[in-house]
């Protein structure tokens, strides 16, 4: 009796492709790029936070590629690179040591999407008409009691 062949699986096929849920996160960033001049002052906080903070936020996310770029005679800029193809670009020059840590953290926390208005000025859209102003319990004859 001749049997067929059977056919080889090879180890890449057996691999899941990762996605969000309730056992797995994954990061909407992938990669920041510093760059900065080195002969202009308003990247004296950046290159300063470059050498004393970048290191540590490098090792706090394994998962983000970090790149430092010098481009002489720019101002420096922090930009985001996400995995749904879009990039953020934020200015640095005028910011502290503090303040450029806390802009990389913005573009490490923000999910790269697009920042869509509100319509029409209304902060908030119902169905329904809502009752107007704001209901307080100082404001009745009997003060609301927790």
């Amino acid at each position: 009796m001749i049997s067929a062949p059977t056919k080889q699986i090879l180890r890449a096929q057996l691999r899941s492709f990762p996605a969000n849920g309730h056992t797995a996160y994954l990061p909407n960033v992938r990669k920041i790029v510093l760059e900065f001049c080195q002969k202009l002052p308003s990247s004296t906080n950046t290159r300063t936070f470059i050498s004393n903070d970048l290191e540590r936020l490098a090792w706090q996310k394994p998962h983000v590629e970090f790149v430092v770029k010098q481009r002489n005679g720019h101002e420096p800029i922090a930009r985001g690179f996400y995995v749904n193809g879009r990039d953020k670009v934020i200015p640095l020059q005028e910011f502290e040591v503090n303040g450029v840590e806390r802009k990389v953290q913005l573009l490490l926390d923000s999910s790269g999407a697009k920042i869509k208005p509100l319509k029409k000025g209304r902060i908030v859209e119902s169905t329904a008409e809502a009752a107007r102003g704001i209901w307080s319990g100082l404001h009745v004859d009997t003060p609301f009691k927790i």
